[in-house]
């Protein structure tokens, strides 16, 4: 079935409304979740001066979108709404795609409706792509009609941002093939360079 473009932006007011920073906004989504936490692709750097591509993963690593989908997943049974989740896609591809956008300070989305029961490859409708597209990006940042979480999955850091109740945080640190740690958004986080 795949995702649907959303026909307006109202979903994501609540972002856009948002007061906080944009760097944080764009990391860890809005403010005022009980905890928030890093879902980590790859392990943190090490050392100062590391690039991701030095990062030491196991073989067989989950790719990104493989641990963005358990993650939405696990995140599903904390949501009165896992029928009606968005999915917010950056701009920043070069594609002009066929739905409603909003901007945050410095970055640009298209926004889509979907279901945690429609996981798999973030698959949009042939009809619903643009012109020329073959592939969508990961989404950049995910969340439930009830707000009961954020996923914030900007494309600078190595990690996703997720703004949750305790339980929620702790089920994803339970989670097999999932790298989740406690964050506070008001400090820096590990970054590559």
């Amino acid at each position: 079935m795949g995702l649907t473009p959303c026909t307006e932006a109202t979903a994501a007011d609540w972002i856009t409304s948002a007061a906080n920073a944009w760097e944080r906004l764009a990391t860890f989504g809005p403010e005022g979740f009980e905890a928030y936490a890093r879902l980590r692709f790859i392990p943190d750097p090490t050392r100062a001066v590391q690039s991701e591509n030095e990062a030491e993963t196991v073989p067989d690593h989950p790719s990104e979108s493989q641990q963005l989908e358990t993650a939405v997943a696990v995140l599903g049974r904390h949501t009165t709404t896992p029928d009606r989740l968005f999915f917010a896609f950056w701009d920043g591809f070069g594609f002009a795609m066929p739905a409603a956008t909003f901007d945050v300070p410095n970055r640009s989305f298209f926004l889509y409706a979907g279901a945690t029961s429609e996981l798999g490859t973030w698959d949009v409708a042939p009809e619903h792509q643009a012109p020329g597209q073959r592939w969508l990006p990961a989404p950049a940042l995910i969340w439930p009609a009830d707000h009961a979480w954020c996923l914030a999955n900007d494309v600078d850091p190595h990690w996703a941002g997720i703004g949750a109740g305790r339980g929620a945080l702790e089920d994803l640190m339970a989670e097999a093939g999932l790298d989740v740690v406690t964050a506070n958004p008001a400090e820096r986080q590990p970054w590559y360079v």
